[in-house]
């Protein structure tokens, strides 16, 4: 039986009050009955391994570098995250790719360079509107997955896989539970057959996860928790979707 597992993306969001009153109120709510883990901005890393410590819930940043350290203005490595008690990373999201021209090769390789230093990536996939209405949905999200695949190898059963429709994600607009299920069952799939730790993956909704329709998304047999957004900024309703995960 598969662990449920909610994982908040904070975005570019935050502030030091902000953030003390969100962590508070999360680890005020535990013990929770699935993992849970907040994934800030690279300034709040040091703010969060603080306040979460000795606490059940985890920490995680929202992207990295492919290098290890060099001249590479701007950018973190995996190494410096780890540095922080980071436990995930976010690699691929759609606003990396979209907004910075993240290929799926480098998604791959951020993911490789994430479990090389022990930490755990969630890999984003998911299709935008136009493409799910072109009947492409399955094409574009086993393309991306393919390239991460093959990137690990061996371990590909280590990472956290995230379906993430595009045109869900901060617009209010959800896949129905029917929806994101034949996607995941589709993730499954091509993950059986590179990996006997399939069954045993945790693979992630985000796409406008809230509270009022969280355990109806949670209940699909292949769909093991959420990427929190928008709802992952409020305590209560992040604290919500983590009950119906457990």
């Amino acid at each position: 039986m598969r662990r449920k597992f909610v994982a908040g993306n904070w975005k570019m969001n935050g502030s030091h009050a902000a953030n003390a009153e969100l962590l508070a109120g999360i680890t005020a709510a535990r013990p929770f009955g699935c993992d849970v883990a907040v994934c800030v901005p690279f300034p709040y890393l040091s703010e969060a391994a603080v306040a979460l410590s000795g606490s059940d819930v985890r920490w995680g940043a929202q992207d990295c570098s492919v290098h290890a350290s060099g001249a590479y203005t701007g950018e973190v490595s995996v190494g410096m995250l780890a540095e922080f008690g980071c436990r995930y990373v976010i690699v691929g999201h759609s606003e990396r790719r979209q907004y910075h021209g993240e290929t799926d090769q480098l998604v791959a390789d951020k993911a490789k360079a994430a479990l090389a230093k022990g930490v755990t990536p969630i890999v984003c996939v998911g299709e935008t509107l136009a493409q799910r209405e072109a009947g492409e949905t399955e094409a574009v999200v086993k393309r991306q997955l393919s390239a991460v695949i093959h990137a690990l190898a061996h371990c590909a059963g280590e990472m956290v896989v995230a379906y993430e429709p595009v045109w869900a994600i901060g617009t209010g607009k959800v896949a129905t539970p029917e929806q994101a299920q034949a996607v995941h069952a589709l993730l499954r799939a091509q993950l059986k057959a590179a990996t006997p730790k399939a069954d045993a993956m945790q693979i992630l909704y985000g796409g406008s996860m809230k509270p009022d329709n969280a355990a109806s998304l949670l209940t699909q047999p292949d769909i093991d928790g959420g990427l929190i957004g928008g709802a992952a900024l409020k305590a209560a309703d992040f604290v919500a979707i983590c009950r119906a995960a457990g």
